[in-house]
């Protein structure tokens, strides 16, 4: 599996996502400057988290207008693997990939803490190596993690079956509890129409080594390293 991990000026997850991705037994991922205009023959591209340039705007919204964003906007139109966490998620937003926007949290504060993510399907390159309805824990660190969309998207997201993930406590119920940065229908996460697309809120490369608290996201990398 060949995977391209983009770097932004602010960019600072991208070691952890190349770390998740070796664990995964996937081969090293290359690093990609947002100023390339091509990129190397790939499987997967990764827009990790971070605060690129600054969050001055909105959150992704400079970095949707940087230059490698034409050949990533290529490479999801031919079918491409595309992956965005945090910073990334908002950025592929701002970019179009995904429909939506990340707003500033509920309470208007900066959340970092662990949560409890319910998985809503398997049948996708990114969940397979779960079950659904499956509950795993993952750490969230936004400020901008408020998931909205207008209500005829939303709609058609639950219709479609395109929410990848939802906050829940424990037990798997999407409580308001649970939703801590107050995102609409306590959605963590969303796909593109073909599946092939995703931007998740919180970090599941954070939990892939028992060191690191856990392994409920390693799934998703191993998953991600059979891509061919």
């Amino acid at each position: 599996m060949r995977a391209g991990i983009v770097v932004f000026p602010g960019t600072n997850r991208e070691r952890d996502i190349a770390i998740a991705m070796k664990r995964g037994n996937g081969a090293a991922p290359t690093l990609l400057w947002h100023a390339e205009t091509e990129l190397p023959k790939l499987d997967l591209v990764v827009l990790p988290g971070g605060f690129s340039h600054g969050d001055y705007l909105r959150s992704g919204a400079m970095a949707a207008r940087s230059p490698i964003m034409a050949a990533i906007l290529r490479f999801a139109a031919a079918g491409g693997y595309v992956l965005g966490v945090c910073n990334g998620f908002q950025i592929l937003t701002e970019a179009g990939l995904l429909p939506g926007a990340l707003l500033r949290n509920a309470g208007q504060r900066f959340l970092s803490m662990d949560t409890h993510l319910r998985i809503e399907r398997t049948d996708t390159a990114f969940t397979r190596r779960y079950t659904e309805g499956q509950v795993i824990r993952a750490p969230m660190a936004h400020g901008d993690g408020n998931y909205y969309a207008d209500t005829a998207t939303l709609d058609r997201l639950e219709a479609e079956r395109r929410i990848a993930f939802r906050y829940t406590d424990a037990t798997g119920h999407p409580t308001d509890a649970a939703n801590l940065n107050g995102s609409q229908r306590n959605i963590a996460g969303v796909y593109s129409e073909n599946l092939r697309v995703l931007g998740l809120m919180p970090h599941p490369e954070d939990l892939v080594d028992p060191l690191l608290g856990g392994t409920d996201g390693l799934p998703m990398f191993e998953a991600l390293a059979e891509l061919a």
